[in-house]
């Protein structure tokens, strides 16, 4: 027993540090922390892997090390520039493209709602449903609205006027698009007024007793109306930044103001309404006049549905504001139907104006009837150029 006390590690006082022969495990009490490095023990035959002088901390408690050139992800990176992305720019450009889009419909439907709508469809009876689609332009010369400064300026003369200078049947359908002028003068049998110069309905009846006689007067049912005022005109013309016009000959006509020379050149909306109003300068008064509204109202027509007017965001903006305080639509009629109306006029395959018997705008009957039915029957590709000329008379 008094031999283990002298050997053994917990004989005594002494413990296992104070026996030499066990340093090995323990270390020696000189040693700070003695368990930290327990010596390895060679094979036999097999040199030890040379230690690097100073491991790093986690490798001296056995942690695994890095493989050889791995690098640490650093803490930050480089921000990319996102404009470089090409995903950036094809969500811009559908972004914009949506709103373009956007701005392209609401436009119009907002303007929709501030256009005055006119009870046009007459009572009693009128011309049965016929195939295709036929309009009833009217260019009203009412100064309603007008100043004392821009009647003067227009040459429109006195506020009180309710004629309509223009009266146009477009007819849509299967053949070729068809614009007839009717001449204002033209004497026709105004329903309880007798007869009279047709555009004097308007004055008489308002717009329903103008679409009864001309319904009567060429059995066409008419399905859509159109009106236009004298600032309507000036309006939408300027809004497209002008239209071209091709007079034959230098034209001076007091009355509307008009003073332009011959040939092609672009004018504004002024010089438009004058020249669709002039006729004093032509020995055939109003039939001149009635060919130079068609030359107005394709110009306009052909600029309004330009791809300019509309990819051109301010154009299209003031053409659409133009609409509300210069065109009156027929109830019923919906953007959809203006729209229509508006592709229609400029798509006139074939441009008359009535069959006239002579200058003083009376119809010549049979050349009439002929022509006014290829419309009900929507025949307009049997319509010959002895039914449709462009000053109504024989040619």
């Amino acid at each position: 027993m008094a031999g283990r006390g002298n050997n053994g590690g917990d004989a005594g006082n002494g413990g296992p540090g104070d026996d030499p022969e066990f340093d090995w495990i323990y270390g020696s009490s000189g040693d700070p922390e003695p368990t930290r490095r327990i010596p390895v023990q060679p094979r036999p035959g097999v040199s030890p892997p040379r230690q690097p002088d100073h491991l790093p901390p986690p490798q001296q408690y056995g942690a695994t090390p890095e493989p050889y050139g791995k690098q640490p992800p650093p803490t930050w990176a480089p921000r990319r520039n996102p404009w470089s992305r090409p995903r950036t720019w094809i969500r811009l450009v559908l972004a914009l493209l949506l709103v373009w889009i956007a701005f392209i419909v609401a436009v119009p439907i907002f303007t929709w709602t501030k256009v005055d709508k006119v009870d046009y469809e007459p009572e009693g009876d009128r011309p049965a449903d016929q195939p295709g689609t036929t309009y009833l332009l009217v260019g009203s010369d009412s100064r309603a609205g007008l100043s004392a400064e821009e009647r003067k300026k227009l040459h429109t003369g006195d506020a009180e006027s309710e004629l309509t200078d223009t009266i146009m049947l477009l007819h849509t359908g299967d053949g070729p698009t068809t614009l007839i002028s009717v001449p204002r003068d033209s004497p026709l049998k105004i329903p309880g007024h007798g007869v009279g110069k047709v555009n004097s309905a308007f004055a008489k009846g308002g717009t329903p007793l103008l679409v009864q006689t001309l319904e009567q007067a060429t059995g066409i049912r008419i399905d859509g109306y159109v009106e236009i005022g004298f600032g309507g005109l000036v309006g939408v013309v300027d809004a497209v930044g002008g239209i071209e016009l091709c007079p034959e000959k230098r034209i001076r006509d007091r009355d509307s103001g008009l003073n332009i020379k011959k040939g092609c050149q672009r004018v504004d909306g002024i010089t438009a309404l004058a020249y669709s109003r002039a006729r004093k300068h032509s020995p055939i008064s109003d039939l001149a006049r009635v060919q130079q509204q068609r030359e107005v109202v394709a110009a306009v027509g052909s600029k309004v549905l330009s791809a300019w007017s509309v990819l051109n965001p301010v154009r299209y903006w003031k053409l659409n504001a133009a609409v509300p305080d210069f065109f009156r639509f027929g109830e019923g009629m919906g953007p959809v139907d203006a729209g229509q109306w508006a592709l229609a006029m400029t798509d006139t395959g074939k441009s008359c104006t009535v069959p006239l018997a002579g200058a003083d705008a009376t119809w010549a009957r049979k050349r009439a009837a002929q022509l006014f039915d290829t419309v009900i029957e929507d025949r307009t590709d049997d319509i010959t150029t002895a039914l449709c000329t462009p000053s109504g008379l024989a040619e």
